[in-house]
């Protein structure tokens, strides 16, 4: 598809909007009061407006490789503050998606590039639960792994600074671990939602409980 066709689909989006609902943009450029913050895969198969049925707007969004939040990069951590301090979202999902290509360059230390010193991140996440994934079936490991990331990728946004200082100032914000299937298009509760800093541990443990459970039967 040539680039300017972009272009055309994007005037034809819009003519359309403005039809079906008239005011829609003169709505959008007002303020921008999203419930819901998406942390997800840069994948492009996996749009988090789409995946959900909300509107523009409805949803704060920051991918990027493997649905990491590692605290030494300052564009996740300032999406997140931004979007918990400012815009006071009630919701921040972790979502990861089964046939991730970074968690399954981790798992068989497939070498793509520059990209291998941030898939290090997925890689210290396979180790550490690398008796976990040695117990599972060969055919279950990469969505075992991609389950396994979201968990941790959860607990390193609830002991970041903005959430702990969120929650101590009282604020009712959730944190929630996911998984989205290429395959058939739904999205999987990973049963790792957070609401206090306190409630971090017992939840973890029990998510990562509930991934060999789920694994192993299959």
């Amino acid at each position: 598809m040539p680039i300017q066709d972009l272009f055309a689909h994007n005037r034809a989006w819009a003519a359309q909007m403005e039809r079906d609902r008239p005011g829609f943009f003169t709505g959008l450029i007002k303020q921008q009061t999203p419930k819901y913050m998406w942390i997800g895969c840069s994948d492009s198969r996996v749009p988090a407006n789409q995946i959900t049925g909300l509107e523009p707007g409805e949803v704060f969004v920051h991918r990027n490789v493997a649905n990491l939040v590692v605290h030494s990069d300052l564009n996740a951590l300032s999406a997140i503050q931004y979007a918990v301090d400012m815009l006071q979202v009630e919701h921040v999902m972790v979502v990861g998606h089964y046939g991730c290509g970074g968690v399954m360059a981790a798992l068989n230390n497939v070498r793509v590039g520059l990209a291998d010193n941030w898939i290090r991140h997925i890689q210290s996440v396979r180790d550490r639960h690398s008796d976990l994934l040695a117990a599972l079936p060969e055919a279950q490991r990469g969505d075992a792994l991609v389950d396994l990331n979201v968990i941790e990728q959860v607990v390193n946004v609830c002991v970041s600074t903005v959430m702990m200082d969120a929650w101590a100032k009282g604020q009712k914000t959730s944190v929630h671990g996911w998984a989205f299937g290429v395959h058939d298009g739904l999205l999987q509760d990973l049963h790792m939602t957070v609401t206090s800093t306190a409630s971090i541990e017992p939840l973890y443990r029990a998510a990562i409980a509930g991934v060999v459970a789920e694994r192993s039967a299959r």
